[in-house]
């Protein structure tokens, strides 16, 4: 593990020992409360896309004991079509948004598949939201810290902007939720969540439906 990494203060007793299984059970309990609405959007996009309701993709998770990232298969609801233009490349993103994915974007919708991570364990409801694999390479050491807890459903980042800001402001948020994980500040960002998903902010960046490419530090 980098110098940089060895050198962030223990976590406390919440983050050791209590949020994973607080974590696992709100999952758990918000599937089984939420579980009409998963069937619904399940055969609604099944419909809407014709075919496959589920978007899987591999993310990077929390650091291990080995010093890597431990990845692992992310779930959401299907936003976009895979449309394709003549020479079989996939069309931009704001072609393949169509109207059932802009409005289950709109109200996060899209996300709530991930319970599925919390309850396995490869992400917690609070915490930096889960990347690309191909962003690790173009982490500075300290963006990567972001990395020393799980990622989350939602984040300090996701109250603060979401979408609507930069990537440099997006890890500036991660790594001070990373350096104050608490009870009081997971409760304090569900909250704020709700908030955030009601009011519908931060959905897309100025120049992109979804979020502009990471490629390192300087370049955006």
């Amino acid at each position: 593990m980098s110098e940089e990494l060895m050198r962030h203060k223990p976590f406390g007793i919440y983050e050791r020992v209590f949020k994973r299984p607080l974590g696992f059970l709100c999952a758990l309990f918000a599937l089984l409360v939420l579980s009409p609405i998963l069937i619904i959007l399940t055969v609604a996009g099944a419909i809407a896309m014709r075919g496959n309701p589920f978007f899987t993709q591999l993310r990077p998770g929390k650091i291990g004991k080995n010093g890597k990232e431990k990845i692992f298969k992310l779930i959401k609801f299907r936003t976009m079509s895979n449309a394709k233009d003549k020479d079989g490349n996939l069309l931009p993103d704001d072609k393949r948004l169509n109207k059932y994915g802009k409005f289950i974007r709109s109200l996060s919708l899209d996300e709530l598949p991930e319970l599925l991570n919390i309850v396995k364990g490869d992400m917690a409801v609070v915490g930096p939201r889960p990347l690309l694999v191909k962003y690790l390479e173009r982490y500075t050491p300290e963006q990567r810290r972001r990395h020393l807890v799980r990622p989350g459903f939602t984040g300090l980042a996701q109250v603060h902007g979401r979408n609507a800001i930069n990537w440099e402001e997006k890890f500036q948020w991660d790594l001070k939720y990373v350096d104050c994980v608490t009870f009081r500040t997971d409760i304090g960002i569900i909250f704020a969540t709700v908030k955030t998903v009601l009011k519908r902010e931060g959905i897309s960046s100025e120049t992109s439906v979804t979020m502009e490419e990471f490629k390192g530090s300087g370049s955006n």
